[in-house]
């Protein structure tokens, strides 16, 4: 399983509802170091499948989430476990560190 695409209206159920851990990607097309981790994110999925979910957020077209979790810049990724947020960061990261921070916070 890839990354889950996820709108404003599909939020609360893919994300804060979800049964596993969620790593929550708010991206834009035009955001040059979102494109730089959005490979190693697909990798992650899929080699964490069943472990986490990670969810792509396009802030231009779901504006809403992005404003309720106060994202001011991106990329910026958030872990949600049962609900809750339990380790953010923003910014490119080389995948190494991607998997380390996602370990470390599920």
């Amino acid at each position: 399983m890839g990354t889950v695409a996820v709108t404003d209206e599909t939020f609360d159920a893919e994300v804060k509802n979800s049964d596993i851990p969620v790593v929550v990607d708010f991206w834009a097309e035009w955001c040059g170091p979102c494109k730089q981790i959005g490979p190693a994110l697909e990798e992650l999925a899929s080699e964490m499948n069943g472990k986490i979910k990670i969810a792509k957020v396009d802030v231009d077209s779901n504006p809403n989430a992005a404003a309720a979790m106060g994202v001011r810049g991106i990329p910026a990724l958030f872990i949600f476990k049962d609900g809750e947020v339990v380790s953010n960061r923003a910014g490119a990261a080389p995948k190494a560190a991607l998997q380390s921070w996602i370990e470390d916070s599920i």
